[in-house]
């Protein structure tokens, strides 16, 4: 695959000086393994890494199982050179990916001990160029992706209206796009969730709202159209996205995506062979 040549290309340039100095024709095993506990995520994105170099993969977990930490998680088999020369970019991709999983599980058990029901997306605060990976670990960890790119909904912000000049005229406009594509507004106050709710948006993004204002607004909206989907954003943290939970449909939060901490895993080299 095209991004595997590209990631090994930044981290590798011309070779692996290292290991082409000290390493000869050796063959072995090495084992990944977990040195916390969390939710896996990346294993494919890694074991892709290895085969591309001519490894044999064995994968101990799935990807979206937990694990604790000491758990064995992959096995690799080969030349040495190659396992060494990969061995960065495949961790790499699972601390990163592992730690967006398990972030996004946590704020998802702990808003759903208040609202069975609620979503926890996504935004697109994401790491250009890993976007993909970043958004299928949200999914890994029991999350949404939201919108993964511009065409994927129309979403109007505060810059779009200010633009326009109305709600209203900005949802006659995007209404013309196609009806297959879902039409969100994003509100600052309880006057403009109302307008866009009368305007026919489908979704309405409430957004930098406390808890309290969010959930008043909600009530307005469901009394002029309780088909209309709620989301709240903005400011929103592992900490109190699950006071938002009992009043809205979805909680987004930039925080699982940009601000998730990497879990730590491990490659060591158990058998060498001549």
């Amino acid at each position: 695959m095209r991004w595997i040549e590209e990631y090994l290309q930044e981290d590798v340039g011309d070779g692996d000086i290292t290991t082409l100095a000290l390493i000869g024709n050796e063959t072995g095993t090495a084992r990944v393994m977990a040195n916390e506990d969390g939710i896996v995520a990346g294993l494919e994105q890694a074991m892709e890494v290895f085969q591309h170099l001519g490894l044999k993969v064995t994968l101990l977990t799935r990807d979206g199982e937990p694990v604790s930490a000491g758990a064995n998680i992959m096995s690799v088999e080969g030349p040495l050179r190659s396992i060494l020369t990969g061995e960065r970019l495949a961790l790499n991709l699972l601390m990163r990916m592992s730690g967006i999983a398990t972030a996004t599980y946590n704020v998802v058990r702990a808003c759903r001990e208040r609202n069975p029901d609620i979503r926890v997306a996504a935004t697109r605060k994401t790491t250009p160029g890993f976007r993909h990976f970043e958004k299928r670990a949200v999914v890994l960890g029991g999350g949404d992706p939201h919108r993964n790119r511009l065409d994927d909904a129309i979403l109007i912000k505060d810059n779009h209206l200010a633009v326009v000049g109305s709600i209203a005229e900005a949802v006659r406009r995007a209404r013309n796009v196609s009806f297959t594509k879902k039409v969100e507004v994003e509100v600052e106050s309880l006057d403009e969730a109302e307008e866009a709710a009368r305007a026919g948006a489908d979704i309405i993004l409430l957004d930098n709202m406390g808890p309290n204002e969010a959930g008043r607004c909600a009530e307005a909206v469901r009394r002029i159209d309780p088909r209309i989907v709620i989301e709240a954003s903005g400011n929103i943290t592992p900490e109190n996205a699950p006071d938002y939970a009992e009043n809205v449909d979805v909680i987004s939060l930039g925080w699982i995506t940009h601000s998730a901490k990497a879990m730590h895993f491990s490659l060591d080299v158990l058998e060498i062979k001549g």
